[in-house]
């Protein structure tokens, strides 16, 4: 069993090294050493918004296998990683994409099936970040907080068909398939437990 002082370097650790990916585009960018500097801004802040949507999910199933209930005291940050790369995705798209013109990126939300359901799947991380504080979760009631963070479950397929449908237009479903696989994977645990209960 751990100490809280032990969680709270683990917590640390994890904060820095999720900056860390972050801190690589920044770099690549501003020494000029990437092709095209967007393609992999975006490429990279998509990716690792699944990333950490794999590793806020996977939480409940390791603390159930494993008896390490401290994980959980992980997930409300691992969660805002999520928000915080999925904000990222969005600003790439709506900065150097669209240059700030809300009409034309409408259009694009409305026009392309995968910027649909991306854009969708990132409105519905607003509401989780807002309530992520102790106050929100006082003020909403354990049970109302519950049920509004369960959007997580809409969020990851969500994210899954986006990415799958950005792929399929180079015919490269291997990604998809790994992360729909893990995502899957996951969220089957929860449905397993759930009807054992």
């Amino acid at each position: 069993m751990l100490t809280t002082k032990q969680v709270s370097w683990i917590k640390g650790a994890v904060f820095a090294l999720a900056l860390l990916p972050l801190a690589r585009m920044v770099y690549l960018t501003v020494t000029g050493q990437l092709v095209d500097p967007l393609e992999f801004i975006t490429r990279g802040t998509g990716d690792w918004t699944l990333y950490f949507l794999s590793m806020v999910l996977a939480v409940t199933p390791l603390r159930r296998l494993s008896g390490w209930n401290w994980l959980v005291r992980l997930r409300r940050m691992l969660g805002l990683y999520v928000f915080f790369y999925g904000f990222l995705h969005f600003m790439t798209f709506l900065w150097f994409d669209h240059f700030f013109d809300f009409r034309e990126m409408w259009k694009d939300v409305l026009k392309r099936p995968f910027i649909t359901v991306g854009f969708i799947a990132f409105v519905l991380l607003i509401p989780l970040a807002v309530t992520s504080t102790n106050g929100m979760i006082k003020r909403l009631g354990g049970k109302q907080w519950q049920w509004l963070h369960r959007l997580v479950y809409v969020i990851a397929p969500l994210a899954i068909l986006h990415f799958w449908w950005m792929k399929a237009g180079k015919h490269n479903f291997a990604q998809p398939i790994l992360f729909g696989g893990i995502l899957g994977s996951l969220l089957l645990a929860r449905v397993y437990w759930w009807l054992k209960k």
